[in-house]
């Protein structure tokens, strides 16, 4: 696995151990590697609901673009997920007060 992901033995065993939370770009090459999407391998990790949403209407408009080509929409798609997949991390690394805080200044004149 190292070897197809660029990744070191010791840092992957250390993300299978649970001792290390994995970048987006380790997430990325570990996925291309198994041959998946990043989104899917949140998904199978538990980290990223699959549910359906607002997204599967976006990915279906991608698909149904008959201006792309399969190359393009292929590309398009694995950009618009690994974005949902980044801000779905950073969704839950957020705390409900970090959160709160940043609506309280969003409605605060200049």
């Amino acid at each position: 696995m190292a070897a197809l992901t660029d990744v070191s033995n010791p840092y992957l065993s250390q993300i299978e151990r649970g001792l290390h939370e994995p970048s987006m770009h380790v997430l990325h090459s570990i996925a291309r590697a198994l041959d998946l999407s990043a989104e899917t391998l949140l998904v199978q990790a538990g980290m990223l609901d699959n549910s359906p949403s607002v997204g599967d209407a976006t990915e279906a408009a991608i698909r149904a673009d008959g201006r792309l080509t399969d190359q393009q929409k292929q590309a398009l798609l694995g950009v618009y997920r690994s974005f949902c997949a980044a801000n779905q991390a950073e969704d839950i690394s957020q705390t409900p007060d970090d959160v709160a805080d940043e609506g309280a200044g969003a409605s605060d004149p200049p």
